[in-house]
């Protein structure tokens, strides 16, 4: 009886507190990083796959502010994560270079043109 309340007790407790993960091992892209973004209110970390897609995805300097991320390649249109808005979002670029466009904490972050 003992036994079998502990063992139910346990179970329970395992239950409340459930599997903790950090957001930032949430969303990740494929590939190899080749640029990190810094900025006042997160970092957008830069992946490339295959030569051809370029992947980001932004991490917010606190948890509890929430970010947009958007990537377009040359003669492209923006593209977004609608699900998951820091990310990650990916783009077939090619050869071409892209542009990157975080907001975080009420703060905005343009890359340029990169990753040519």
């Amino acid at each position: 009886m003992t036994l079998g309340l502990a063992v139910l007790t346990t179970a329970g407790l395992l239950t409340l507190a459930g599997p903790v993960a950090s957001a930032e091992a949430a969303a990740s892209c494929a590939g190899r990083k080749v640029r990190t973004l810094t900025f006042d209110t997160g970092t957008v970390r830069v992946y490339r796959k295959g030569g051809r897609y370029v992947c980001a995805v932004l991490v917010p300097r606190k948890q509890a502010r929430k970010g947009t991320l958007r990537i377009r390649a040359w003669g492209g249109q923006w593209v977004r994560n609608e699900k998951h808005p820091a990310g990650p979002v990916t783009v077939h670029a090619g050869r071409r270079a892209v542009w990157i466009n975080a907001r975080a904490g009420g703060k905005t972050y343009d890359s340029g043109w990169i990753l040519r």
